[in-house]
């Protein structure tokens, strides 16, 4: 770029600030990210721990290692010569240790309780869908058994044929019967031997 350049691109801006325009956002663009003075963090890293501690803190081996832990201390304090003993009687540094660790636990455990909070209303709202599909499926299924059964209403069974057919049988005997007694049919020999 040169020197020519730079004084236009210069005056442009001078000339946009006096004239009170403001610089064009182009939304093409990505935004440069800012910079915080803040520490940036995982949410996703940090919801993970705070579950996997929360489920440690929820359980006996938990209960176990701190009742371990307390009856050490004390123990320790108690019985352990004066030079060596680091917490004396009232164990105020017991206490203190307990209290963080009880104000460090507690929104842990808050955090993981609204992690699977939100896990869980995900799973509602995909059995809601999934219910919603289901029925739908039966509805349909019920309407096509429905409509099998009309169709089936109409269509001739084995033994609506079988009677049917009976039925022609017992006529045509009928009319042949009435065309021998007229003479007009001449009965077959086997026939004859049949009815004989």
């Amino acid at each position: 770029m040169g020197v020519d350049e730079r004084e236009s691109t210069k005056e442009r801006a001078r000339a946009a600030a006096v004239s009170g325009e403001r610089s064009r956002v182009r939304l093409d663009v990505p935004r440069a990210p800012r910079r915080s003075l803040l520490p940036e963090y995982d949410p996703e890293a940090f919801g993970r721990l705070s579950e996997k501690i929360a489920r440690f803190l929820g359980t006996g081996r938990f209960i176990v290692w701190m009742t371990v832990l307390i009856i050490v201390w004390v123990g320790w304090n108690v019985t352990a010569p004066a030079p060596l003993r680091f917490d004396e009687y009232p164990f105020i540094f017991l206490t203190l240790a307990l209290s963080l660790q009880a104000s460090y636990a507690a929104p842990l455990i808050l955090l993981a309780q609204n992690r699977q909070d939100d896990r869980d209303r995900v799973s509602r709202e995909q059995d809601r869908k999934q219910n919603e599909r289901s029925i739908a499926d039966t509805e349909y299924l019920t309407r096509e058994v429905a409509a099998l059964r009309l169709g089936l209403g109409e269509v001739a069974t084995r033994d609506w044929i079988r009677s049917e057919l009976q039925d022609m049988l017992k006529e045509l005997e009928e009319r042949r019967d009435a065309e021998y007694e007229d003479g007009e049919y001449e009965e077959r020999p086997s026939r004859r031997r049949h009815r004989e």
